[in-house]
């Protein structure tokens, strides 16, 4: 048995963990917490996370919550080359993973709710196209950063990477129109065709 279990599904952000432990090659037991069923409200996951949301983790009994800091500690706890070398390059991984939370998720999850996962009356699609229009700027914002090394923080995958398309992949599956970012279209489809996606 794993010392290391992994709170949540599939499909809701625990999906970052989940790709970030197999990204890690980490033995892990996934615990299938859902957001939705009333089990992330239950006295034994709030002794995990106590705000009842997923993912959480429990690190042979460091619990940890919230998806990016949970990817930041393994890839910062397994030394592999996901996390950055020099102090600038972590610190630009740790920036890029607060941008996409701040700037992207909440657009990108209005857009992916009502034009895909929401039942069909329910859906807004107002809602979905101005989700879209709050993503130009942060797309802009990306694409000229890939510009200049194909990464967001030098020439090769990291954490940040994984971080913001984990994020983006929202997007993606709700239908954004990339092609006018040329540089995140490319970036997203060879991070999301990552094996261990």
């Amino acid at each position: 048995m794993s010392n290391l279990k992994i709170y949540g599904v599939p499909l809701s952000r625990a999906y970052r963990a989940l790709w970030m432990a197999n990204e890690l090659g980490l033995d892990y037991e996934n615990v299938p917490i859902h957001f939705a069923d009333g089990s992330a409200k239950t006295p034994e996951y709030l002794a995990v996370n106590p705000n009842g949301r997923i993912p959480a983790i429990d690190d042979n009994g460091f619990k940890l919550w919230e998806s990016m800091a949970i990817n930041l500690y393994l890839a910062k706890k397994h030394g592999s080359g996901l996390l950055p070398k020099t102090m600038e390059d972590e610190a630009q991984a740790i920036q890029w993973s607060f941008w996409v939370m701040t700037e992207v998720e909440k657009p990108a999850l209005a857009v992916l709710l009502h034009r895909f996962f929401l039942p069909e009356d329910q859906r807004d699609s107002k809602l979905a196209d101005e989700g879209e229009q709050q993503l130009q700027k942060p797309l802009e914002v990306l694409d000229q950063r890939l510009a200049t090394t194909g990464y967001l923080v030098g020439p090769t995958f990291t954490v940040a990477d994984l971080n913001v398309a984990s994020v983006l992949s929202w997007a993606r599956m709700g239908g954004v129109d990339l092609s006018g970012f040329p540089q995140v279209d490319q970036w997203l489809a060879g991070c999301l065709k990552r094996p261990a996606r």
